[in-house]
């Protein structure tokens, strides 16, 4: 029983870190200028807000290297990658600008990390099968303190 409770403790940590990945990368993205900012809709190009989430990244993936299962290395050296190649891309004018001459896309968290022309997209990680077997794994539980 402790055994099928650690793996989906282990299961929702997974889960936890491929999401603080995204959201990371998403900010990042947000000051590349690959996606409309939230309060006004233009694209916002800042690149100094954007390094310090892109380094933040590459921090996170030097403090965790042997600890990460191979999907959430997967997912953090693409975003990682593909955020790098934008900002490069962004610092040389072959970005977006402010006004937005180019559509707004934030980096593709992607299988292959071959660069691509067109700017990349966004893409969830693969869901899992749904199967019987997959679903009890994905169970969720919840803590209570008493009531």
């Amino acid at each position: 029983m402790a055994e099928v409770q650690q793996t989906n403790q282990s299961g929702e940590s997974a889960a936890r870190f491929i999401e603080f990945v995204m959201m990371q990368a998403q900010n990042a993205s947000l000051f590349l200028g690959l996606i409309p900012h939230p309060g006004g809709g233009e694209p916002e190009v800042n690149l100094e807000l954007a390094r310090m989430f892109i380094d933040q990244l590459a921090m996170i993936g030097e403090k965790t290297r042997g600890n990460l299962s191979a999907e959430e290395t997967q997912v953090l050296r693409n975003a990682l990658s593909n955020l790098q190649m934008a900002f490069y891309e962004v610092s040389q004018g072959r970005g977006p600008t402010p006004g937005g001459s180019r559509s707004p896309e934030p980096p593709a968290v992607e299988e292959s990390a071959a660069p691509t022309e067109s700017a990349p997209v966004f893409t969830p990680p693969p869901a899992a099968e749904t199967s019987s077997e997959s679903s009890e794994s994905k169970k969720r539980f919840s803590k209570s303190y008493g009531s």
